[in-house]
């Protein structure tokens, strides 16, 4: 038995939860749109084509945001492509994932699926193969009421109400040699802040997010952003972080504490950006959009097995792509990264998890088939529906386990919220040891604990091992009571299995 001690007070806040934190990602990519949200024929679709059976998963995973279309895919797209009468728009060649698209799916249709989805939209711009002129203009069709020739457009098309997309992202990963448009930061930082300028001409109220480093090991991560920055500062509201991670040659231990690593990309862009702000004398502050996250598993697995057999196929219609079947010990990772986010919701003010349906997806889905929750769906759906309110400073003192990656990291992850509204404390907990569980002891300063409303806990069921995962057939994987919580007016106690993640939920008074 390995043993934490957290303590939580009321007077230390981080901030508030921002509402963008559970946030998510369409791509044109895979089969995350085409037999993923969007399948005609399917026995659940609606008329519009879209799969109600997914629409109802996603409705109970809870994200806020979702980003589209891209992604890889955005830096090649023209949106004109995607409006329009279906029959008329033309098929095209996506390099980035050397697939054919029909563009049957597009802008109109990703806008009527977000309104029976319930999340806000956060639209990616083409600066890649594109640049001012199409970005202004997307600007113009989407936001603008009517009386030019754009909007009229939009309105011909068969929205009459502008789409108000708040939400706009300055191209993807343009650091990227992979990346359609590759650039240079010099070069992105002048066309981003040209870009940003015309679009906020047509629409001065929109939120702008500025491309940051595809990940931390990019050779130009720090320079890049600190250019960029430079350039595009008074400009944009958001810098944007990219970062994926994978168990490399069974060191499961350096895996469960990768959110370290997420912990130091994010306070690394934000010393960064702030530094941008003390030397060009800036007011505002620059937040973060973590607009793609998760555990891919980029090399192993079937990954590279999938890849060499869509591009030996030929140009296909979404084929499958990075269809990674996750399993438990993935299911803590991410749990540990929604509380790295979290812990960091003062300036971490969007995050997306890549992708939604199908691609690197808490969502699976068959063409024709069944729709079910992966491992990974079940933290961040609780984390969504549950973390409200205040975001409080976590002290913990716990157990720590050895890595080779990142060394001795805490054997207990935790994030924390205050609803002072609801009155209710939620703790989110992770423990990274595979064989031992732990005693936990949460002491509340300025909180007079009540009685437990929540006790979930993510396991391995019996007899399974750390590689159980869900599919079609069975989901294994789920949420399930945790036994033996215990509240008192100085804090809560719990044991907490090997490999699990938990949400505990109690009611609270001021002190």
């Amino acid at each position: 038995m390995t043993s934490c001690r957290i303590t939580l007070d009321r007077d230390f806040i981080v901030g508030d939860v921002p509402h963008r934190l559970f946030g998510s990602f369409v791509e044109h990519m895979g089969r995350c749109v085409y037999t993923g949200i969007y399948e005609p024929g399917h026995p659940t679709a609606n008329e519009s084509g879209f799969r109600t059976d997914v629409l109802d998963l996603v409705h109970e995973m809870g994200p806020t945001v979702v980003r589209y279309p891209g992604g890889n895919f955005v830096s090649g797209y023209n949106w004109e492509d995607g409006v329009g009468p279906v029959d008329q728009r033309p098929r095209r060649l996506d390099g980035a994932w050397h697939t054919l698209e029909t563009n049957e799916f597009g802008l109109h249709e990703f806008m009527e699926w977000s309104k029976l989805a319930n999340v806000e939209v956060m639209q990616a711009i083409n600066l890649g193969t594109r640049g001012v002129d199409a970005a202004r203009e997307l600007v113009e069709y989407a936001n603008h009421p009517g009386g030019t020739y754009l909007s009229d457009l939009r309105r011909k098309n068969g929205a009459d109400d502008p789409f108000d997309i708040r939400l706009w992202c300055l191209g993807n990963e343009l650091d990227g040699p992979w990346q359609i448009g590759h650039k240079t930061p010099e070069e992105y930082g002048r066309l981003a802040k040209e870009a940003a300028k015309a679009m906020r001409y047509v629409d001065p109220t929109i939120e702008l997010v500025a491309v940051g480093s595809s990940n931390s090991g990019m050779p130009t991560f720090g320079e890049w952003e600190h250019t960029v920055l430079t350039h595009v500062y008074e400009e944009v509201d958001f810098i944007s972080l990219h970062a994926y991670y994978q168990e490399h040659d069974g060191d499961a231990a350096s895996f469960l504490a990768s959110a370290l690593d997420m912990d130091h990309f994010i306070e690394s862009v934000i010393s960064t950006a702030d530094a941008v702000r003390a030397r060009g004398r800036h007011n505002k502050h620059i937040n973060l959009s973590f607009d793609e996250w998760n555990v891919w598993y980029q090399r192993g697995r079937n990954t590279e097995d999938q890849e060499h057999r869509v591009k030996e196929s030929g140009w296909r219609e979404h084929p499958r792509l990075i269809e990674d079947e996750y399993t438990m010990t993935d299911a803590v990772v991410v749990g540990t990264f929604l509380n790295s986010l979290l812990r960091h919701g003062d300036r971490v003010h969007i995050a997306n998890q890549a992708q939604l349906v199908n691609v690197i997806a808490p969502i699976r889905t068959e063409e024709n088939g069944p729709a079910w929750r992966q491992a990974t769906f079940w933290p961040f759906a609780r984390m969504a529906a549950v973390a409200r309110g205040k975001i409080l400073r976590t002290a913990v003192t716990s157990d720590r386990i050895p890595t080779a990656h990142y060394g001795d990291a805490d054997v207990i992850d935790v994030s924390a919220t205050w609803d002072e509204e609801n009155g209710r404390v939620a703790l989110f907990l992770a423990n990274r040891s595979l064989d031992d569980a732990a005693d936990v002891q949460v002491a509340l300063h300025g909180l007079r604990g009540d009685r437990v409303v929540r006790a979930e806990v993510l396991e391995a069921p019996d007899g399974a091992d750390r590689h159980v995962s869900n599919t079609a057939k069975a989901e294994r994987v789920s949420l399930t009571h945790l036994a033996g919580v215990s509240v008192s007016e100085a804090g809560v106690a719990l044991s907490l299995p090997a490999l699990s993640w938990a949400v505990i939920e109690v009611t609270v008074s001021s002190v």
